[in-house]
């Protein structure tokens, strides 16, 4: 236990200093919520959506050089959007892009290194930030999740409509505002869209993720 804490110190420094650039092209699972219908990614120099009436995401575990990011930045664009819709209405929230970052506290992520995201979401420990484009919410807006109340929140960044943005996000303050305290490991990351509740359709794009 006592090298344990002592080399503690040394791994949480490594992690905050080896955050950087995300790969898009290697890593990500898809992740089915419909037996009937999903979405298509594409994986490369930026990672493409295509969402026909349709809802699922693609999800990303992070390596302990990640753990202990407290930023990020990235640009996404829009070139078919949803309507606006109300992001906080179970079975009526339909967006263009979100964008997850998954914590767990640290002992935790120890334990489940390498679980799947259905098992993390599992864990009542388990916090989530969600950066969402779509809506009509005033950017900043916090938005507790209707499919996990306590455990996930909505921050909700742009309105649905098309365009091209660049982001740059404060983890550890959007999640004191959400959940109090200072965030755990950033164990993971995902991204979604969602059209089916309007049948519609979603042509999407993030590129240039960076942790930090």
């Amino acid at each position: 236990m006592r090298s344990f804490l002592l080399a503690l110190p040394l791994a949480l420094a490594a992690s905050a200093a080896a955050a950087g650039p995300v790969s898009l092209a290697e890593g990500w699972n898809h992740q089915r919520l419909s037996l009937f219908s999903s979405n298509d990614y594409s994986y490369g120099q930026t990672l493409g959506i295509a969402s026909d009436g349709a809802v699922s995401l693609t999800w990303k575990p992070l390596g302990r050089s990640d753990w202990g990011a407290r930023a990020a930045s990235w640009s996404w664009a829009v070139d078919r959007s949803v309507p606006a819709t109300d992001l906080a209405q179970k079975g009526g929230d339909d967006r263009n892009i979100s964008l997850y970052f998954v914590f767990l506290p640290r002992d935790e992520a120890e334990r489940l290194q390498g679980a799947g995201l259905l098992r993390l979401q599992r864990n009542d420990a388990v916090r989530i930030l969600q950066y969402a484009w779509g809506g009509a919410h005033d950017r900043g807006k916090i938005l507790a999740s209707p499919y996990a109340p306590g455990q996930q929140v909505t921050v909700a960044l742009r309105q649905a409509g098309t365009g091209q943005h660049t982001e740059s996000v404060d983890l550890a303050r959007d999640y004191a505002a959400a959940f109090g305290g200072q965030p755990g490991a950033l164990v993971g990351l995902a991204v979604s869209a969602d059209s089916d509740d309007t049948d519609t359709a979603v042509r999407a794009r993030i590129s240039d993720l960076t942790l930090r």
